[in-house]
């Protein structure tokens, strides 16, 4: 099993991060270097506890599909989302929320295990490991930036 973690400093309040970063529209425009929609499921707005989303998207030149349900959801703090279909043998992804002087810390926490034996060790390895990293700080560069920006836009509006 591979652990990955990775965290993110938001000048934004928890939930605006929170909804931000289960919001399904924001993803596929945080996603679209890997041309990732949603297609079957919750294909927009904010998914919920139980709600399952299935995407497809190209990595590594190949369209894959892969589906998952927010398996737990605690508002503004914490969700997470876990594969029921795709190419892993089984993946887990932690969103964990914690806001400090106005300052949300998002933490995420990536578990996978890869089928195929010693292959898929080493495909993680070489590939997947360092792919699966700079998705994840692509992603939270541009939920950063809608967070913040959003932000700014409710406090001028007050």
């Amino acid at each position: 099993m591979t652990t990955l973690q990775l965290y993110t400093e938001i000048k934004a309040p928890c939930h605006i991060v929170f909804d931000m970063a289960r919001n399904i529209d924001i993803h596929q425009q945080s996603a679209s270097k890997t041309k990732e929609k949603a297609i079957a499921g919750r294909t927009s707005g904010l998914i919920e506890l139980g709600e399952i989303v299935t995407w497809k998207g190209k990595h590594f030149g190949i369209y894959i599909k892969y589906q998952s349900i927010i398996s737990s959801m605690r508002y503004p703090s914490s969700f997470i989302d876990e594969q029921l279909k795709g190419h892993f043998k089984t993946f887990k992804h932690t969103h964990l929320f914690e806001e400090q002087n106005g300052i949300t810390i998002m933490q995420d926490i990536l578990e996978y295990e890869t089928p195929y034996g010693i292959f898929g060790k080493l495909f993680d390895k070489f590939f997947l490991k360092k792919h699966l990293i700079n998705f994840i700080i692509y992603r939270n560069t541009f939920l950063k930036d809608a967070s913040e920006k959003k932000n700014k836009r409710v406090v001028l509006t007050h």
